[in-house]
């Protein structure tokens, strides 16, 4: 067996193992609210608190051009700040989904000074429909255009703990 495939074998083995471990794990208690989500791009995690407790970590998957602070639109970044989850889509087609504020006022300012527009559909989102099956694996690769991803199970989790007006920090 070549390098490559003893290489994605053991790629492969790890998700299903994450996969396996992540449903397991009892749901959060009824009535628990975030008071604050913390994503760390560089983890590829996002964190649920509250009380400055943590509640549970999920692993997320990013853009395609993770790094640095979403500039304008189509440039596969996630914004880097606080914010706050200001909306939700239960019919969203990535299974739910929960808006990020940005781009903020310093965030439109910055575009307009540089003549392009900062986009703005940012979300936490579930996988595309027909797609749940992915499960933990799709944090394989960074595949949205600048969204959070977590899997289908556990959009569920954070749509019932995070309620709109929750402060967001997004962190390299």
């Amino acid at each position: 067996m070549g390098r490559q495939r003893v290489v994605a074998l053991i790629v492969y083995l790890t998700f299903v193992a994450s996969a396996l471990a992540q449903e397991t794990r009892a749901p959060l208690p009824s009535g628990t609210r975030a008071d604050l989500v913390v994503v760390d791009k560089s983890e590829r995690s996002l964190k649920l608190f509250r009380a400055g407790r943590e509640l549970r970590t999920y692993r997320v998957a990013l853009g395609p051009n993770p790094e640095g602070h979403k500039l304008e639109e189509g440039d596969g970044r996630t914004p880097e700040g606080r914010y706050v989850i200001d909306w939700r889509n239960a019919k969203s087609a990535f299974h739910r989904s929960l808006h990020v504020s940005y781009p903020n006022a310093h965030d439109r300012r910055e575009a307009r000074r540089r003549g392009v527009d900062p986009g703005g559909a940012i979300m936490i989102h579930g996988l595309p429909g027909g797609m749940g099956g992915l499960g933990a694996g799709h944090v394989a690769s960074d595949w949205t255009l600048g969204c959070i991803a977590v899997t289908s199970e556990e959009i569920e989790e954070i749509w019932r703990v995070v309620r709109d007006g929750t402060p967001i920090d997004i962190t390299p």
